[in-house]
């Protein structure tokens, strides 16, 4: 997480030439994106300076999660009249690799109960962010829990089994799986995932889907 830099800083002052850029007149749903395609077109060093009429902490938030210490963050102006001025400045050339977590420890936690399964899809962790070109998740299916058949997305999907055991049933038999397997869905392919007495948790990754949100479904 980038560290705040003091107001009114001399770094700060110092980029009364940077471009602006002034949302208070963008629709909310533009601002997000046109704010983070102004900062991918920054070099290590440049900046822009936000204008907004209150302190964009969600927006703050985004930039801690999809770049975090990547960029600084320096208030200019702190809500005087509404007015709130960021200094935004790229610190690396591209985003940083990131350690998201442990799946022992995912798995460990216990998943939804029973009852809420089918409402959460059984994922117990997505891959968060925006700017990813990825889609991830953990799954957790409830001991004999299934994924009923369907047709799988336009993208091919890898699994990679962390707890339990089951079966991926297709209209060609069955793939039996346990910890430590790796499974390939081909795109499109007719399957099922069963899960055996004791539950199974994997974790599933793919290209993105443009437009779809990974919450939206279980991607298997």
């Amino acid at each position: 997480m980038s560290t705040p830099t003091d107001l009114h800083s001399p770094d700060a002052s110092s980029e009364s030439s940077t471009n602006e850029i002034d949302v208070r007149a963008v629709a909310k749903p533009l601002r997000h994106p046109l704010i983070f395609a102004r900062f991918d077109e920054l070099a290590v060093g440049e900046s822009f300076i936000l204008v907004n009429s209150h302190d964009p902490k969600h927006l703050r938030q985004e930039f801690d999660r999809d770049h975090p210490d990547t960029y600084d963050w320096t208030y200019l102006e702190t809500g005087d009249r509404q007015l709130f001025r960021i200094l935004i400045t790229r610190r690396t050339a591209t985003d940083l690799p990131q350690a998201l977590g442990n799946t022992r420890d995912l798995v460990a936690q216990g998943g939804p109960d029973p009852g809420d399964i089918a409402a959460l899809g059984g994922a117990v962790w997505k891959l968060e962010s925006n700017q990813r070109q990825l889609d991830s998740n953990v799954i957790r299916l409830a001991p004999h829990g299934r994924i009923e058949p369907h047709m799988g997305p336009e993208q091919d999907v890898l699994l990679h089994i962390l707890e339990g055991s089951g079966q991926v049933v297709s209209e060609g038999g069955t793939c039996e799986l346990t910890v430590g397997s790796l499974a390939w869905l081909p795109r499109r392919s007719h399957r099922s995932i069963i899960a055996d007495s004791e539950g199974l948790s994997y974790l599933s990754v793919h290209t993105r889907r443009p437009g779809l949100s990974i919450g939206q479904s279980v991607e298997a």
